[in-house]
């Protein structure tokens, strides 16, 4: 059985940083592409930024470029997130996801993806 933790959410103040990880198990799970999505209360589920686990192409969203990082070098079933001058707008539920399907490049769309994390609550204070 597949599962996604994450961890590394809380509260902090605008401009802060903080970092997310997420760590993939099960025997059969060999993710084509990790990524993170968002979802603030009352809208929908937001793709954050993934990577291609075999080449390591990383895609953001544009709302996070320049701000949040994923590393080329994390193993390969884990994905960690570094955000960098946190906003207000970003807070939000975030949610690692794993896409275990041959793919070429990194999904935005939640529905492509085969396996989600729980969720870690990230809270920005103005």
């Amino acid at each position: 059985q597949v599962q996604l933790v994450e961890s590394g959410g809380g509260l902090v103040q605008a401009g802060d940083s903080l970092k997310l990880s997420c760590a993939g198990s099960g025997r059969t799970f060999i993710p084509y592409v990790m990524g993170w999505f968002r979802q603030a209360p009352g809208k929908g589920r937001e793709f954050v930024a993934g990577i291609m686990k075999n080449g390591g192409n990383i895609y953001y969203a544009e709302s996070v470029k320049g701000r949040f990082t994923i590393p080329r070098d994390d193993a390969g079933n884990t994905i960690n997130l570094h955000m960098n001058s946190l906003r207000p707008e970003d807070t939000a539920v975030y949610y690692c996801a794993a896409v275990t399907r041959f793919t070429i490049q990194v999904p935005t769309s939640p529905d492509l993806y085969d396996y989600w994390g729980q969720g870690t609550q990230v809270t920005v204070s103005s």
